[in-house]
């Protein structure tokens, strides 16, 4: 497979290499296997609405987009609890 350059600002080139140093991968490894493990934004919707599915199935749960909405309000206020020093 031939390889491509991408232009990225230096920082953030020496970023990457020293997290793909500290795992003892090269650079062009490290970024092959961190876009292999990681999802689209299609991908992780598929993936959510497989799960939503999957568990309206199991247990019947549905919760609407406004019950979804204050779930994720409420998670992320107990986050910020959490995150105070």
């Amino acid at each position: 497979m031939p390889d491509a350059n991408v232009r990225i600002p230096e920082e953030a080139r020496d970023r990457l290499a020293a997290m793909a140093a500290e795992e003892g991968l090269s650079l062009r490894a490290y970024l092959a296997r961190l876009a292999d493990t990681m999802l689209t934004p299609a991908e992780r919707a598929e993936r959510a609405e497989r799960a939503k599915a999957a568990l309206k199935s199991w247990t019947g749960y549905a919760p609407t987009a406004t019950e979804e909405a204050d779930l994720d309000d409420e998670l992320d206020r107990r986050l910020a609890q959490v995150q105070r020093p």
